[in-house]
């Protein structure tokens, strides 16, 4: 008996069906001698601080770094059953050995693995491996399934990207949070991200606007530019040589044929940039409906960094091309070039992403609006990037009068090919601008000389696709051509970044437009302004990427790694001195309520409760307040500021969850000697609960 585990239930009811496990049991499939079960996310994880110490329970400075020894893993609450599941199985006698199903990548192998190490397994595991959820790609994976130790470098890879994330986060959260007395959430990859943010948004605000001029001969047919003058005297001077002259004379004629050849398939980021860019998308957005096509097996693997496909896949295209065209009524516009698309050597561990063929079998119509409109983005690429490249004739003049050179350019579309396609996209709609025919020295008269004014521009702020391609290629310019990876994150994880900066409140999208900008909010520059060089540079976080990268590969070793990661936040705890003035760039962000009952300190509200501003001490009022969810009230700001001023609040309608009526109390504020709340309730006639 073999069992395999799958990365979500849906996923292990595909592959259940495939291979014939079809009695359904409580968590899992089981039949023709398998078990097919599934993880439900992340069900190990690294334990919280506490869990090494509790005194890390407290943010203390003095504790700072926390690097554990010992790393230890803890399984989440919520998915503490199916993990329960899962370890009966794995424990089972007639399972002989294992299968790992979960997402062939970097994160679907540490779950994996997490989950068969918490469960102290020993036994023999093996590799699914495939890129497409199509019942056909199942069953050849399952045909050829791999040796586990194929991905062992996959899962090292994974293991320093977590653990690097935890140690950076963890420390560097604590160290600024403590300094500056309020909570300041810093991440390895998520900090230098919101930096380019700010960055972009500092260029704009310092940028001057000035104007410009050039000189414009008007022509029958066409119009001349001269170059950009600054001052408007220099125009002036120019149109008066100009107009006294009356004629120019050519002094350059030329045409050109140029080609644009079809742009490749679509990688996630990619998708993600086009799907922002045309459909107003956010990147989880498009994430988020790409998975799902996935796991209907509409489209291929979707966290992939590759642009191509396998040799191996040659035949099949063509096939595929002509159910696309039939069923999204769309048209290769000529020729069929397969081999554009083809290329091994740039597949790594996925190919690109395109439809399936099961998009023939599906009622298209039944799929969210969100999701269709991404699959008609992927499937209207794969015709895009088999077409025959856009064709013009580009012609270029230079005119010479008053001792200047004017330049005139024309183009004469020949053959549309792949734009043709795009009728979406308002950038692919093609429009000829012809030139009359000239020959060097031609003289020409001028029917008007006028100047025209211009104003010089400032840097756009960031939008999701923008700000996608500045992570992608963040320091491309410092790091080797050869380099297979330049930026900071990775395709499956830079949606993620982007969505966590603006849950946290460091940046807001903005504008009225589909295409939202990403601006920083003031506590998101404030992060930036105190936070140091190494934490916030793209250059350090796209160098641990790169060797992340490496390590996957066994181009470098793990613990080196981790050794930069550990030394770099020493040296950051032992070095960082405060940002002066920092109470005038980091004002608080929090609403003062009342005071401590136990210390006399500020009482804060924050996100999820208010909060003694003493770190040392542990009073807070939670929000979701166990104490009254069993009375049946809710904890209010109101309710608050009365226990604060006066130590007690009236509550009417307080419902008994075991008799079920209502009754009418006070509830009576106290603290542990620690300085934790606690609370009971006091009646009319005196009685205390």
């Amino acid at each position: 008996m073999k069992l395999v585990l799958a990365e979500k239930p849906s996923v292990a009811q595909s592959i259940a069906k495939v291979i014939d496990a079809t009695k359904r049991c409580d968590g899992y499939f089981e039949g023709n001698g398998y078990v097919v079960s599934w993880c439900v996310g992340h069900l190990v994880e690294l334990a919280n601080p506490e869990g090494y110490d509790e005194k890390y329970g407290k943010w203390k400075y003095e504790d700072l770094p926390i690097i554990p020894e010992r790393w230890k893993y803890e399984v989440s609450a919520s998915t503490r059953k199916q993990f329960g599941i899962l370890k009966k199985l794995i424990k089972r006698d007639d399972v002989e050995s294992l299968v790992c199903a979960t997402d062939a990548g970097r994160e679907g192998e540490l779950i994996f693995r997490l989950v068969y190490h918490q469960c102290g397994c020993k036994k023999p595991f093996e590799r699914l491996w495939i890129s497409s959820m199509e019942d056909s790609a199942i069953k050849k994976g399952f045909e050829n399934l791999e040796p586990s130790t194929k991905y062992d470098s996959l899962y090292e890879a994974a293991l320093c990207r977590e653990r690097a994330d935890w140690i950076v986060g963890i420390n560097a959260t604590r160290l600024f949070s403590c300094l500056y007395n309020q909570t300041l959430n810093v991440g390895r990859v998520m900090t230098p991200t919101l930096a380019m943010a700010v960055m972009r948004e500092a260029s704009i605000s310092a940028f001057k606007q000035e104007p410009f001029y050039t000189v414009v001969l008007d022509f029958k047919d066409f119009n001349a530019q001269s170059q950009r003058f600054q001052g408007f005297s220099e125009a002036k001077a120019l149109q008066s040589a100009c107009e006294n002259n009356g004629k120019c004379t050519v002094t350059k004629a030329e045409k050109k044929e140029k080609k644009e050849n079809a742009p490749a398939l679509y990688d996630l980021t990619s998708l993600q940039r086009d799907s922002n860019r045309i459909l107003g998308f956010t990147a989880q957005q498009t994430l988020d409906y790409t998975q799902s096509l996935y796991e209907k097996k509409l489209v291929t693997y979707p966290r992939t960094d590759s642009r191509y496909l396998t040799e191996d896949m040659v035949e099949m295209i063509p096939e595929l091309i002509a159910e696309i065209e039939s069923v999204f009524q769309k048209k290769v516009p000529s020729n069929v070039n397969v081999m554009q698309v083809i290329n091994g050597k740039k597949v790594s561990d996925h190919h690109a992403i395109i439809p399936t063929m099961e998009v023939k079998k599906f009622n298209l119509e039944e799929l969210p609006k969100g999701e269709n409109a991404v699959l008609e983005l992927i499937a209207t690429r794969l015709l895009v990037s088999v077409s025959e490249a856009y064709r013009y004739e580009e012609a270029a003049i230079e005119l010479e009068c008053g001792n200047s050179i004017f330049k005139a350019k024309g183009k004469t579309v020949l053959e549309l090919g792949f734009k043709s396609l795009m009728t979406s996209d308002k950038e692919s709609k093609e429009e000829s601008r012809k030139l009359p025919v000239l020959a060097v020295r031609d003289g020409l008269t001028i029917n008007n000389v006028f100047i025209k004014e211009g104003k010089t521009s400032p840097p756009r702020s960031f939008t999701e696709d923008t700000l996608l391609q500045a992570m992608e290629n963040a320091t491309a310019d410092e790091m080797p051509k050869e380099a297979e990876r330049k930026g900071i994150g990775t395709p499956a994880t830079r949606a993620g970044i982007i969505e966590k900066l603006v849950q946290k409140g460091y940046l807001k999208r903005s504008g009225n437009n589909k295409v939202k900008s990403l601006i920083p909010t003031d506590k998101g520059v404030a992060l930036i302004t105190v936070m140091p060089e190494q934490i916030q540079s793209p250059t350090m976080t796209a160098d641990w990427e790169e060797k992340l990268l490496k390590i996957e590969h066994k181009e470098y070793p793990s613990q080196s790694f981790m050794n930069e990661i550990e030394t770099m936040v020493q040296e950051l705890v032992k070095t960082y001195e405060v940002v002066k003035g920092a109470d005038v760039i980091m004002p608080k962000n929090y609403k003062v309520i009342g005071h401590c009952p136990h210390c006399g300190n500020e009482v804060v509200e924050r996100e999820k409760g208010w909060f003694c501003s003493n770190r040392q001490c542990r009073f807070v009022l939670w929000k979701d307040n166990a104490f009254f969810n069993h009375i049946g009230k809710k904890l209010t700001e109101y309710i608050v500021d009365k226990l604060l001023r006066d130590g007690r609040a009236k509550l009417k309608d307080c419902k008994s969850k075991k008799t079920g009526k209502s009754y009418n109390a006070d509830v009576v504020l106290g603290t542990e000697a620690d300085g934790k709340a606690k609370f009971h309730l006091e009646f009319d006639i005196g009685g205390k609960r």
